[in-house]
């Protein structure tokens, strides 16, 4: 989902971590330590080990020191995500240093600790495996016997020293309190390391997030704040935020909404590169709208995604079939993806992720969102926020057309947190409105914004029927799209019948 920008002046490695290059501008510093410190359950051994694995991919070989877990637990436990560290041992990429048993395989006791006969068995390790790569998981149990603060800065001092005139580049864990307290449990690692990490897995009103934030990197850039990420079947995956003002090139070419009346009201139809918010209430033709903006791009021989968080993939073909639409023939044409998900399996991190997985695996020139409103049932507003922007800038990125639609909270429509969040990061929005106009509903239709471009600012009435929507003339009296219930607007049968006791 990203690009590496490496800062100028220190060299770096590249962390196997999709997205975490990008917000570390190009990886870890090379020959360095980097300290990851994080609360219990944070992923840290999880990126730990998805390090050195990353290094394996790039011919690094890399020794693991563990402090205790056994060897034999961390092999089983990262083989759900497909890692096979046996076969990595035997290849002569991996070795364990087990820091948890004596070399005579006696359990090490607090007061027997020898801290130099360790640092003499990473050594050779290193040296015997030609490693480039050292994680220490962790320094909570390394310094156990260490009570005092100087003693432990001391060799903790000495420790990365070592490591230094190895030549390698070390990631080491280490145990938090809370998610925002101190940096560390003793508050000493931060001072002594010239890198540090920090692992956050927050509860906010009853909902997870986990995120990541580069503390400092001496010498070097790095992105600043927390981002995102997600751990999935192939590991931790971060999500940057990506820059969309690059030398990405615009489009004045044209492609269609789907509806001649509707291309006609944006002077042509929309930018190829563009994002279009279709916002209304339950029933007003929102999913409508999507399945003819599919349609049309499956005509003209476009791949086209569907991401569908509110209705089963059968009810979506079922109300296509209603339309006219034929989504079965689309998909055996190969023109078709619909990816149907409940919102609550995962995290919105991990919806993103698996939004990107999608689109570099079907590699679409159209992409629909049905709906944004039910992923902010799994996030807090801040997380759906950052969810927003980077879903739009990945899009924006990846020159896709893409269509976004948003539930109204009130039947007649008015503002959404989805909307709110939305307004600035797309090019266009189209307001669907139910509106009560002499006793009945009528549904209307207006283009709201259209950047770049000139547009039809009316509101039009429009009808659906089995062969889709038709989009009318004006309405001939004002209609307020935000307005609560207007019953005054009453024929004159009406009045008249109002009368008869």
């Amino acid at each position: 989902m990203s690009e590496v920008t490496t800062a100028p002046g220190v060299a770096k490695i590249a962390t196997g971590v999709p997205g975490l290059d990008s917000i570390t501008k190009g990886g870890f510093p090379e020959g360095r330590a980097v300290v990851v410190a994080g609360t219990t359950g944070s992923a840290k051994t999880v990126l730990a080990v998805q390090f050195l694995r990353g290094g394996i991919v790039a011919s690094q070989p890399g020794v693991f020191v563990t402090c205790e877990e056994s060897p034999a637990s961390i092999r089983a436990n990262v083989r759900g995500f497909g890692w096979d560290v046996p076969a990595w041992e035997a290849a002569g990429s991996w070795s364990f240093v087990d820091a948890t048993r004596a070399q005579d395989g006696t359990t090490i006791q607090a007061g027997s600790y020898d801290l130099a006969a360790l640092l003499s068995r990473i050594g050779s390790a290193v040296r015997s495996l030609g490693a480039s790569r050292v994680v220490i998981d962790s320094l909570d149990g390394l310094f156990a016997q260490f009570g005092h603060d100087q003693h432990f800065r001391n060799e903790f001092r000495d420790v990365i020293g070592r490591l230094a005139d190895l030549g390698v580049t070390t990631l080491l864990t280490t145990e938090r309190q809370s998610d925002y307290g101190p940096l560390s449990r003793r508050g000493v690692e931060e001072f002594v390391t010239d890198n540090l990490i920090l692992l956050r897995n927050v509860l906010t009103a009853e909902k997870r997030r986990r995120t990541i934030e580069v503390v400092k990197f001496r010498g070097t850039g790095h992105g600043s704040g927390e981002f995102g990420f997600s751990i999935n079947g192939s590991g931790i995956s971060v999500i940057p935020h990506l820059d969309i003002t690059d030398e990405r090139r615009l489009t004045d070419e044209r492609t269609t909404l789907g509806n001649a009346d509707l291309d006609a009201m944006c002077d042509g139809g929309l930018f190829r590169d563009s994002i279009v918010l279709v916002s209304g209430a339950a029933g007003t033709g929102k999913t409508l709208l999507m399945t003819a903006f599919v349609a049309a791009g499956a005509l003209l021989g476009e791949r086209c995604l569907v991401f569908a968080f509110e209705e089963r993939r059968e009810q979506l073909f079922r109300n296509a079939r209603g339309w006219g639409v034929d989504f079965e023939a689309m998909e055996r044409d190969g023109l078709l993806r619909v990816v149907s998900v409940y919102p609550e399996v995962a995290t919105l991190e991990d919806h993103l992720v698996g939004i990107a997985a999608h689109v570099d695996a079907f590699r679409p020139t159209r992409v629909a969102v049905d709906s944004l409103s039910a992923l902010e049932r799994v996030g807090t507003v801040d997380g759906f926020r950052k969810f927003i922007v980077s879903l739009s800038a990945f899009v924006k990125h990846r020159v896709l057309t893409t269509m976004l639609t948003s539930t109204t909270p009130t039947f007649l429509g008015g503002t959404s947190p989805t909307e709110s969040h939305l307004s600035t990061v797309t090019d266009m929005i189209i307001l669907l409105r139910h509106s009560d106009i002499g006793g009945t509903f009528q549904r209307g239709l207006v283009v709201l914004k259209m950047r770049g471009s000139r547009h039809d600012k009316d509101v039009r009435q429009f009808t659906v029927d089995s062969l889709g929507m038709h989009v009318g003339p004006p309405f001939d009296q004002p209609l307020g799209l935000d307005a609560p219930v207007d019953r005054s607007a009453r024929s004159e049968d009406q009045d008249h019948a109002s009368d008869i006791p």
